[in-house]
């Protein structure tokens, strides 16, 4: 019996519970007319759309038919109207409101500090103040806003959802991303837009992207050489060296698309499109282990990926290109960007393209001076993009792009005989790189989520020289075909530590051709190479410490050959401003670039992509490992990092020498051993910077002698200094200067300069890389200025001047035969850009 009565009460307690939940919780206005229209015997005359979304406390059934439509009207932003007895229409209310919410991150429901509150279809924008709340007046109930927040998921909410809970601001909690332990660690770095993220990688976001010295727009090549131990020997983005490496040792990937070309104007201008590219993410030491290939470093670029349901872009033109892009919604979980760029120099010369030609064609036969020809030359280029972004469901995404470079060379020389006669002939250099990719992304539960990539690229570098002298024509050919399939899988073990675990193939070919008419020659050689590989890396964050460590297991099914690729990524915080940085890597590259003088393309491209044959060209392999200390105060940065590297398995094709090794085959390495300074201080209004690389890189080929001599880049010293202001509200100015010493380079002997082998005569070249050219300095400034064109509308002028004081800077020497005197050596000096103007217009809306 006493049994019975506990139950009984029991029962009773559950079900009061019950019955005040329910009478709490609020259920579908749709719901509540329905009721209503059965207990008054009315009908609602109403759109579907327009209730679709709203809840409300079930109004007392005590009300009479007037108290409740002023109930109705009271707890919702509708007008609802009785026409008569029986019917009552319905109608949204065309006002604006105020609306308000605090932004919580899921883990530990602390503020988010700077969130992004953004309205889409007016543009206008808000951030999260100290205790993660932001407000916003005047807002159409009919807005959508996007609140986002770096290492979490964005979220969307119409003014009507945020406006009913205005006395009481809505919490608004956003779930994390598996990237989240990676967490930004100083936002400005160097200028708004740049941001150094916890595992030492530098991010570049273009959208709030300042300007650098001498920059009109964030090229995204040219930017990360802002950063200490990232440079150029010769001034092009196709010769980029992080920590002494060559450009063909740099991993660059564009939307997880592997790519094997990089800069316009044969190196000058970058290649991307910054337009839609969201953020550029650079790693120099510590790489994840999902990434192979680059020994020297990761570039990796990622465009916009979030699908905002706004009509949204831009156009731009400057002295050298024209440029447009567009976000297209096509419905609300379907979004289509593109972007194309195209060069205008073939329809008009400005003084920023020819400072550019002369830099890019000196000592050519295009620029060659003679009183029996004439040349005429034309140049251009393009690229373009394209992205479907999809949204299967909030747990599901797909993407598919797609990116087209060219750069094409017209060529037309005639050639005047004795015999008053004229020949002519037409040459012509065409270099294309184009990608397609495909990404699913699925969340399959709160921890587990996956990432299917898939990829083709393709390269292509075909030239077509005819040559009236010695009635010859040579015909060259470079081609790369890649395909790639990556699997990551990301395990959340909590809310401190994630786990990754991946699977990637690659299956890669290239082809390089050549033909000579006179005498006739050809020559075809064709490899393919398929490499597998199995990663895994786990990434902590807890209390001052980071830490990712993982291994990477590559197989060469040609070869028979298995590679172990360790990696470690620690930063330690040892106090309130002090922190310890560790990295280490083991990394391969199986494919590499040669130079040949000998066939060049037109005496501009020497550089063609082969693949290793683990022989006479290996596996080329990096160790790298770095210590650095980090001082951080009130939004001052200092920065000293220690670094070593070995590169093995370089061969003396692939390094461009202009010494006695020029013509021979061997493989060796190089080391690279230096320290990096960093100093930085931002404020609202202000960053300025200093930085000091020293190193010595020196080579090492077991086969020649010397056996160890200095790199081609060895820079032992480099310092950059620069400071971005704003001036005004819209105006911006950043000046910066760059000092380094000069690249080393070989003589030859004197008094003996040339030598004879067989029929050719060649320099005879004395210790290589024993000379180091002068020192090189350039100062470079840009001018920004914004204004509004209309409320949606907005535009910016640009002004940049690189090497500002004129400069005259030798970035490269070598010698060659004196055609008059073939016991002679020729000097021949390559030169930087000297003072070089730039203009920039931009709309966006």
């Amino acid at each position: 019996m006493v049994l019975i009565k506990w139950l009984f009460f029991l029962l009773l307690s559950i079900s009061c519970i019950c019955q005040g939940q329910e009478t709490s919780k609020k259920i579908p206005l749709s719901e509540v007319i329905i009721t209503l229209e059965k207990q008054f015997n009315i009908k609602f005359s109403y759109a579907v759309e327009d209730v679709a979304t709203i809840t409300i406390d079930k109004p007392k059934p005590s009300l009479t038919l007037l108290e409740t439509i002023d109930y109705l009207n009271s707890k919702t932003l509708l007008n609802f109207k009785a026409l008569d007895d029986r019917y009552i229409t319905v109608s949204v209310l065309n006002k604006t409101v105020s609306v308000c919410g605090i932004v919580l991150a899921d883990a530990n429901k602390l503020p988010l500090i700077g969130a992004s509150v953004f309205i889409n279809n007016i543009k206008r924008s808000t951030i999260t103040n100290e205790n993660g709340k932001f407000s916003l007046k005047n807002i159409s109930i009919t807005a959508t806003l996007t609140i986002s927040y770096i290492g979490f998921e964005s979220r969307n909410f119409t003014a009507q959802e945020l406006f009913f809970a205005q006395n009481n601001c809505k919490e608004i909690v956003l779930t994390t991303r598996n990237e989240e332990l990676n967490q930004v660690l100083i936002p400005v770095y160097l200028t708004p837009g740049l941001q150094k993220y916890l595992d030492g990688s530098t991010v570049l976001n273009t959208k709030k992207f300042a300007i650098l010295p001498g920059l009109i727009d964030p090229d995204i090549l040219q930017s990360i050489q802002a950063l200490p131990g990232v440079e150029s020997t010769n001034e092009s983005i196709a010769n980029i060296n992080v920590r002494g490496g060559t450009n063909d040792q740099n991993l660059v990937l564009w939307d997880n698309i592997k790519m094997y070309h990089s800069g316009h104007f044969f190196g000058l201008i970058s290649a991307y499109n910054p337009n839609l590219t969201n953020k550029v993410v650079v790693s120099k030491n510590g790489t994840s282990a999902q990434y192979s290939d680059g020994v020297s470093s990761t570039i990796n670029m990622y465009t916009k990926d979030l699908v905002t349901n706004t009509f949204s872009g831009g156009a731009g033109i400057n002295s050298i290109s024209t440029d447009a892009f567009l976000e297209i919604p096509i419905t609300k979980k379907v979004e289509f960007h593109i972007s194309g760029r195209r060069a205008i120099t073939d329809l008009f010369s400005t003084p920023t393209y020819t400072k550019y030609f002369n830099r890019s064609f000196q000592d050519t036969e295009i620029n060659a001076d003679s009183d029996q020809r004439e040349t005429t030359s034309d140049f251009y280029f393009y690229d373009y993009t394209a992205k479907v972004l999809f949204d299967l469901s909030e747990k599901h995404q797909f993407r598919a792009n797609i990116i087209g470079i060219n750069n094409a060379l017209d060529y037309s020389e005639r050639f005047f005989t004795n015999a008053n006669k004229t020949e002519s002939k037409t040459s012509n250099l065409s270099q294309k790189n184009s990608g397609y990719g495909g990404n699913w992304k699925a969340q399959w539960t709160s921890k587990l989520s996956t990432d299917f990539i898939t990829y083709f690229s393709k390269y292509n570098i075909d030239a077509n020289d005819y040559r009236v002298e010695t009635d010859q024509r040579l015909t060259e050919a470079n081609e790369v075909q890649e395909t790639g399939i990556k699997v990551n899988a990301n395990y959340k073990t909590n809310n401190h530590s994630n786990l990754l675990l991946g699977y990637q193939f690659n299956e890669t070919g290239m082809l390089n051709q050549t033909t000579v008419s006179n005498p006739i020659y050809s020559s075809t050689k064709k490899e393919v190479l398929l490499n597998h590989a199995l990663f895994s890396e786990v990434e902590y964050n807890k209390n001052k410490t980071y830490l990712r460590v993982g291994v990477r297991l590559n197989y060469f099914q040609k070869f028979k050959k298995f590679l172990v690729e360790p990696r470690i990524n620690i930063r330690q915080q040892v106090s309130d401003h002090f922190a310890l940085k560790l990295e280490g890597e083991f990394k391969n590259q199986s494919t590499t670039q040669i130079v040949d003088f000998e066939d060049d393309f037109l005496g501009v491209e020497k550089r063609r992509w082969i693949l290793v044959n683990n022989k006479d060209i290996p596996i080329a392999t990096s160790k790298q490992a770095s210590l650095g200390v980090e001082f951080n105060t009130k939004k001052f940065n200092l920065e000293a990092t220690t670094f070593y590297k070995l590169v093995d398995g370089i061969t003396a094709s692939n390094q461009g020498f202009y010494n006695s090794f020029q013509y021979k085959n061997a493989h060796g390495n190089y080391i690279v051993k230096g320290i990096e300074f960093l100093a930085n201080k931002t404020a609202r209004q202000y960053s300025i910077w200093a930085s000091y690389t020293f190193s010595t890189n020196n080579y090492e080929f077991d086969t020649f002698t010397p056996v160890s001599f200095p790199n081609n880049a060895d820079i032992r010293h480099s310092a950059s200094f620069g400071f971005y202001y704003l001036l005004l509200k819209n105006l911006k100015i950043a000046v910066g200067g760059i000092w380094r010493n000069g690249t080393p380079y070989t003589t030859p002997i004197q008094d003996n300069e040339t030598t004879q082998s067989g029929n050719n005569t060649m320099v005879n070249y004395g210790s290589p890389n024993s000379t180091t050219l002068d020192n090189f300095m350039r100062l470079d400034a840009s001018l920004n200025y914004n204004f509004n064109l209309s409320a949606a509308v907005k535009a910016s002028f640009t002004a940049g001047v690189i090497n500002a004081t004129n400069q005259d800077n030798v970035i490269n020497r070598y010698y060659k035969v004196n055609p008059t005197n073939s016991k002679d050596a020729i000097q021949v000096d390559n030169k930087s850009l000297g003072l070089t103007p730039n203009l920039s217009f931009r709309v966006n809306f």
